[in-house]
Formats: C-alpha cells, structure tokens, sequence
C-alpha cells in the first residue's frame, strides 16, 4: 500500500510538472504574439480616450467598462474562433487578411498624419459636456465598432506569431493575448482619462508637495494625450508598413547591411513606417477620388 501510494504521489507530481510546463509554454506562446502585437495595442489604447471626452466624470469609467466587455465580446466570441477555423479550413487565408489589415493600418495611420497637417484647430477641447443618454449609447457602438477592426488585426497578428503551435496550443495562446491585453489596453485607458480628477484631488491636498504634483498632472495631461496619438500613429504606420513589407518576404535592415543589433531594428522601424506612410497615402488618395467621383 505504501509503495501505491508513493507511485500515485510520483504520477500526481510528473501530472503537475507537465501541466506546469504546458502553462509555461502558453505563456510564451502568448508572450511571443502579444508582443509582436504592440504597435496595434498602442494605438487602442491612444484611440479610446476620445470616445470619453466630454462627458461627466461619473461616466467615465462606466462607459469604458462597457467598451472592455465589448472587446473582450469581439476578441473570444466573434474574431479567435473565425481566424482559428480559418488556420485549419484554409490557413493561406491568414497572410493576405494579414496584408490587409497591414495595409488598413496604414490608410488609418496616413489619415491621421494628413488630419494634423490640414486641422490645426484641438477638436477635444472643443467637447462640452455631454449627459443625453442616446449620445452615450451612439459613443460605445462607435467604440467597439473601431476596437473590432483594431482587435482583429491584433488577434490575427497574434495567431500568424503561433501558427507552428499545436491547436490547443493556438487556441489557449490566443485566449491570453486577448484577456491581457483588453485588461492592459482598458485599464490604461481608464488611468488616463481619470488623472486630471487624480490631480485635482492632490492638489486639494493641504500638503504643498501634494499640490504641486497635482498641478503638474492636471497640467501634462493634455500633452500626454497628445503624445499618446503622435506615438500610436507611428506604431499604426510602422507595424502596417512591417506587415506589408514582411509578408513580401523583404527585411528592410538588409538593404542597408544590417542583419542584427540595434541599427538593424531601428533601420527597419524608419524604412517600414515610410512605406507604411506612402502606401497609407495612396490608398487614402485614391478612395478620395472614387468618392469624388461618385459625388
């Protein structure tokens, strides 16, 4: 009996070593399409703010509360199980969906880039302060109708990082990267568009420290805004001209000779988010001549 016992014990800790192992390997699984994912994330996380602006604080974070469980909605229900079937039914499907949501991340990239150039004038602080329920409503569906194109480049993107892995593999890595980075994306946001009230509440402090930090957030908030969209613009640009350039089989960096190392990377940041941008402008170009057409 002792020796069933100490075997039991030996097959119940080989068990728990294994399952220990396969959770390492779905993290790095997920680690490695995560990552690989961040420019879209960047992104997200820069676009969401503005479908809060405006609206009483009390809104604030109920509001992106329902944008989170309408992601986490797009990410798990509607995109994993279309782009998993897909990997299986017919995976030469994923690189040209992967083109073409590079190639939609740069058309968005390229018009934001031409926005700033033609309107000089700060439409957020323009918002007034917004209680109608209706407008609420119209806000969220417009929020997670961009988070669905934004969450399925990102879980595509994801997926093409694990394409080797198993299935099961797939799947659980897929189901990481979209909880963590919903949870990472949202709760950022709602950080964000809460630090002017967390600065203001400092600086009712009685303490002087206390009330110069807060004068300092309430102060770099707008600036942190504005530098949270230039660096998800870059990111959209640079990724979207990456996933182009990069399915073509191309590496920018070995057109300059570098293979490795920091100037290869940055090499390769530079010459995607130039490609990302052009090709981003021609496309924005020529759908604005189709619509001037049609007009």
């Amino acid at each position: 009996m002792p020796g069933g016992l100490a075997a039991l014990l030996d097959d119940i800790a080989t068990i728990a070593k294994l399952a220990a192992a396969s959770l390492d390997d779905i993290g790095a699984a997920a680690g490695k399409a995560g990552i690989k994912s961040a420019g879209v994330v960047v992104d997200d996380a820069a676009v969401t703010p503005r479908y809060v602006t405006g609206f009483t604080p009390d809104r604030e974070l109920p509001i992106i509360w329902r944008i989170a469980r309408g992601s986490l909605f797009n990410k798990l229900v509607v995109i994993t199980p279309v782009i998993l079937a897909l990997s299986v039914l017919l995976p030469m499907a994923i690189t040209p969906i992967l083109m073409a949501g590079g190639a939609f991340l740069c058309f968005e990239g390229a018009e934001k880039v031409i926005h700033a150039a033609t309107h000089k004038e700060d439409l957020a602080a323009e918002a007034e302060v917004l209680v109608d329920p209706d407008h609420e409503e119209t806000m969220i569906k417009g929020a997670i109708r961009t988070d669905f194109i934004l969450s399925g480049e990102i879980m595509v993107i994801a997926l093409n990082e694990v394409a080797a892995e198993g299935f099961a593999m797939r799947t659980a890595a897929l189901v990481v990267v979209a909880l963590a980075i919903t949870a990472a994306v949202y709760g950022a946001v709602g950080l964000i568009v809460k630090m002017d009230d967390i600065g203001l509440n400092l600086a009712r402090r009685k303490s002087g420290a206390a009330q110069a930090a807060g004068r300092t957030l309430v102060q770099a908030m707008p600036k942190v805004l504005s530098a949270l969209a230039l660096i998800g613009t870059a990111a959209m640009l640079w990724v979207g001209g990456q996933i182009i350039v990069h399915s073509l089989g191309a590496h920018p960096a070995e057109w300059l000779g570098l293979h490795r190392g920091f100037a290869a990377w940055l090499a390769d940041v530079v010459i995607c988010g130039v490609i990302g941008l052009a090709l981003g402008a021609v496309i924005a170009g020529a759908l604005h001549l189709i619509k001037g057409a049609k007009a």
